[in-house]
């Protein structure tokens, strides 16, 4: 059975969804530093260059050779500027289930790109990798989190109580932890057959365009990168592997 997700790139119409590589370094820096992926995620504050350079060399790429999901860097197809990241979480092949989390950059939010590169990957994972369930949760107060879950077709599930931790921040800048419930959401295959699901696509195009990343870079003249060992980590792990963003007024978290 397989128990790893393979390398592979997804293109839509304005996005491509990749592995990260050592360039984004500096914009996955700046993206995670912004005020309000402190607030709804449990990355390190601030969050600093070494915290990129091991998550978009290492931890990012052995989420995916140590079979726990798979992670992509969002960026845009004509720009080739880093928009976010898509991740895919806790997966458990028996029964072919995974959790998915976001962030998209604080220039990227209100073009609908979150919803996008979220729902480019939740089709992959149901038509090339014959998953069964997708599924997202978000903090109770994060509605932008929930319009996201919303427009994609995932269904609203019930409420984790207390289950989760953000962070608000005091008016001399400092950072505190308040406790909150989470809506669980889900997506599961057939509800991407509907007509929303072809509403989507006359507005954003089919994502049906997927890539092996050596090849990619082999048609590039670029070697492929090799994935080192991942780090252990105690407490909330120093990348943006917890992060669940939206489009809109804030990136989303669980």
């Amino acid at each position: 059975m397989t128990t790893t997700f393979p390398d592979v790139t997804i293109s839509t119409d304005r996005l491509v969804l990749r592995p990260f590589e050592e360039e984004d370094v500096t914009a996955l820096a700046e993206m995670m530093n912004d005020e309000q992926v402190t607030a709804w995620t449990p990355v390190p504050h601030p969050y600093t260059r070494a915290d990129a350079h091991a998550w978009a060399t290492d931890r990012s790429h052995a989420e995916r050779t140590e079979g726990r999901g798979i992670v992509f860097a969002v960026s845009e197809f004509l720009t080739h500027r880093l928009v976010g990241t898509v991740h895919l979480r806790d997966t458990d092949w028996r029964t072919r289930t995974t959790e998915i989390r976001y962030v998209t950059a604080p220039w990227a939010r209100g073009e609908g790109y979150a919803s996008e590169s979220v729902l480019a990957v939740a089709r992959w994972l149901f038509r090339e990798q014959q998953f069964e369930r997708l599924e997202m949760r978000t903090a109770a107060d994060n509605t932008a989190a929930q319009q996201v879950a919303q427009k994609i077709g995932c269904i609203s599930e019930g409420v984790l109580r207390n289950a989760w931790t953000v962070r608000a921040q005091a008016a001399d800048g400092t950072w505190t932890d308040t406790r909150t419930d989470l809506i669980v959401w889900s997506l599961v295959p057939e509800d991407l057959d509907d007509e929303d699901a072809d509403a989507f696509d006359e507005v954003y195009g089919a994502y049906d365009t997927y890539d092996s990343h050596e090849a990619r870079l082999s048609r590039t003249g670029l070697p492929a990168h090799t994935p080192q060992p991942a780090h252990a980590a105690h407490g909330p792990a120093p990348h943006p592997a917890h992060a669940v963003g939206a489009d809109r007024n804030r990136p989303v978290t669980r």
